[in-house]
């Protein structure tokens, strides 16, 4: 059978796909958004919901969160689920803190994609070759990982100049661009706290302002996956063996062979998002993905296991960790927002005549417009944990449409049939 023919053959297996929503659809609902959040910055006078400075802490936060969760895609969109996550991340901070300090930033980055792919492959060897559970494998990584670099960092680092038994030497960062003569025109626009405009300017300056080219690779990467899992016929037979492996196997595709690479580049991905994190804070620490891993989980599942939906999932973390850095003030406001978002939400939930979830949306959301409305200020506690509550409150809520791999998390032995 000829490649175009298995292909056709492999997509009658997976499930018809939903009527997608246009393009023009999602920028005029991120306009919508934009406003809103422009209305709140009005109302409560804090500057920093969509200050550059705001949108390009964002950023970073986001970015290990959405390679955390396009690594998940990868594994689980090929029928294993990867819990291991977190494990493979801090096996990629400790790779690039050893290497980097030695060799340099590209090295490191390198060392933490190895190491990552590394640990993939023994979940994949579990998963696949062996059939133990999904979640037991994934979870031995995740305890193994952090003892195993505890290890090692106290034997490379104890004494090395500016290292630690819990830490490495410093590390340089990778280069920043920015577009030249942009960032100055908007950030006059930005300071002139016009409404709309200068928020519109704050978001596109922080977008393209000292910008790491470890955040323009992660770019890319959601959209080579996004080209390679849905348009060629590499990622339509790996697709198909989280959706009916042995009909793909009936076809002709070496299922094995797809999970096997669909896993190694899942921690390859991970590995990267642990990079970094060590890369951006200049050195290897101990308990620095601070489960980040569980997140981009999270965010995968939110986003329908699509690329956009992943980075999506992953923006609205890295939004909420980055207002916490800016202070009970900031937080305060985001009490407002989050209110009207929950009672957006609600509104969605009730005209897709889910009841329940639309009633307790509508409960939360005014309960923080409340909240709101009482106090000047948030407890310092709920400051450091906004990011938390507010991501898993949101997707808790927001993700009710899912479309789970029908294979997923299931043990597929070659010539067993279906």
């Amino acid at each position: 059978m000829s490649a175009s023919g298995l292909a056709v053959g492999v997509q009658e297996t997976v499930a018809p796909p939903r009527r997608r929503t246009s393009p023009m659809i999602y920028f005029l609902l991120a306009i919508a958004a934009l406003l809103v959040v422009s209305l709140v910055r009005v109302l409560t006078g804090a500057g920093n919901l969509t200050s550059s400075g705001t949108v390009a802490a964002a950023l970073t936060a986001a970015v290990p969160i959405a390679l955390a969760g396009l690594a998940g895609l990868w594994s689980e969109r090929a029928g294993v689920i990867n819990i291991g996550l977190e494990g493979m991340m801090v096996l990629g901070t400790f790779g690039a803190g050893l290497f980097g300090w030695q060799w340099g930033p590209w090295a490191g980055v390198l060392a933490g994609v190895v190491l990552g792919a590394v640990g993939g492959l023994i979940h994949a060897v579990a998963t696949v070759t062996f059939g133990v559970d999904h979640i037991i494998s994934g979870v031995a990584i995740t305890l193994a990982a952090p003892g195993l670099t505890l290890f090692l960092a106290k034997l490379y680092f104890t004494d090395a100049p500016g290292g630690g038994q819990k830490q490495s030497p410093p590390i340089e960062d990778v280069p920043h661009v920015t577009i030249p003569g942009l960032s100055s025109v908007l950030a006059d626009i930005e300071q002139q706290q016009w409404f709309f405009v200068s928020d519109l300017a704050g978001l596109l300056r922080g977008l393209t302002t000292d910008v790491s080219l470890l955040t323009l690779l992660a770019v890319v990467l959601f959209f080579v996956t996004a080209y390679v899992l849905w348009r060629t016929a590499f990622g339509l037979r790996l697709r198909s063996c989280g959706e009916a492996p042995h009909a793909a196997e009936s076809l002709g595709v070496n299922v094995y062979k797809y999970k096997y690479a669909a896993i190694t580049m899942s921690g390859a991905l991970a590995g990267l998002g642990g990079a970094i994190l060590a890369v951006a804070s200049s050195q290897f620490r101990d308990g620095q993905t601070g489960g980040r891993g569980y997140i981009g989980l999270a965010s995968m599942i939110f986003g329908n296991w699509r690329p956009g939906g992943v980075a999506a999932g992953a923006g609205l973390f890295g939004y909420t960790d980055a207002m916490q850095l800016r202070g009970e003030g900031a937080v305060h406001a985001l009490l407002l927002l989050l209110g009207i978002a929950l009672l957006v939400l609600a509104v969605v939930q009730l005209r897709a005549k889910r009841y329940v979830v639309a009633g307790v949306a509508t409960v939360i959301g005014a309960l923080f417009i409340l909240w709101f409305a009482l106090t000047d200020q948030v407890p310092p506690e709920l400051v450091s944990a906004a990011p938390y509550v507010v991501t898993l409150l949101v997707l808790s809520l927001a993700a009710q449409r899912l479309r789970v791999p029908k294979w997923i998390g299931r043990t597929y032995r070659r010539g067993e049939g279906g």
